[in-house]
């Protein structure tokens, strides 16, 4: 896998975390304000569209109904 880095940003607070695929593997940006076992199911979440391979597919809607099937 490549590298994954994580912050911890200040995000709106329905956004619990975002992905974003860089140069050396992925950057996961979670939601500061959440609650610790909030911030880790955003981090599984994140995870999971990572080992999917979900930047590599076009349909969001399908790629978050799989991602939460997942949960």
């Amino acid at each position: 896998m490549d590298e994954i880095f994580i912050y911890f940003i200040d995000l709106p607070p329905k956004v619990s975390e975002a992905v974003t695929p860089c140069l050396d593997g992925y950057t996961i940006y979670i939601n500061k304000n959440l609650s610790r076992d909030r911030q880790l199911k955003a981090y599984q979440h994140a995870i999971r569209h990572i080992t999917n391979n979900d930047f590599e597919k076009s349909d969001v809607q399908q790629i978050e109904t799989d991602a939460h099937k997942e949960a």
